[in-house]
């Protein structure tokens, strides 16, 4: 009776089913059969080189652009957080001008332009949306309200909080009311 293939028979030409010839079996199935052209086989070995090389380029730079992606969304996120900040600034200025200590109203006045310039130094400037025709992706239109001379329909009558943007994305929507047709008379 022959002994089981799992043992090793030292008789026997045949290796034994082991983890290891298994592994080396599979790495063989992935390797090109043996050719008689060395030339051929050279060939092809250069083009699945060139293959992985540019595989390997191509997740190199999918990995920097998402790594630059993160890096953005997370300056926004401390940018939009600089705009709140500089609102509420400029809130309290123009609630307590006229009535408060002129040294404390200029001190305050100077911290929110230093945020300002922060802003301006990593790009972000405000919308300029007063009398601009309206334009849903930098504008938010919260009332409509009637035209008159001086501001055409379908442009922003007066600016409710500002906008702001930071190169050609906008980071904040302009809140606005838009100017609307009058209603036609009978």
């Amino acid at each position: 009776m022959k002994p089981p293939r799992s043992q090793f028979d030292p008789d026997s030409e045949q290796a034994p089913d082991t983890p290891e010839s298994e592994a080396q079996g599979d790495v063989a199935e992935d390797a090109p059969a043996p050719s008689a052209d060395p030339a051929a086989e050279a060939q092809a070995m250069r083009d699945r080189w060139l293959r992985t090389e540019a595989d390997l380029q191509n997740f190199r730079r999918r990995a920097q652009r998402d790594i630059d992606e993160a890096r953005r969304v997370a300056e926004d996120r401390v940018l939009l957080g600089v705009i709140e900040s500089l609102d509420d600034l400029d809130r309290a200025i123009a609630a307590v001008r006229g009535e408060a200590d002129p040294a404390w109203l200029q001190g305050v006045e100077l911290v929110a332009q230093r945020m300002r310039d922060l802003l301006g130094r990593h790009g972000v400037t405000a919308l300029e949306a007063e009398g601009a025709a309206f334009d849903p992706h930098q504008h938010e239109a919260l009332l409509q309200v009637p035209a008159s001379e001086s501001v055409l329909p379908g442009h922003v009558a007066s600016v409710i909080r500002a906008g702001w943007r930071r190169g050609d994305r906008v980071l904040r929507p302009a809140r606005v009311a838009v100017a609307a047709e009058p209603p036609a008379r009978e």
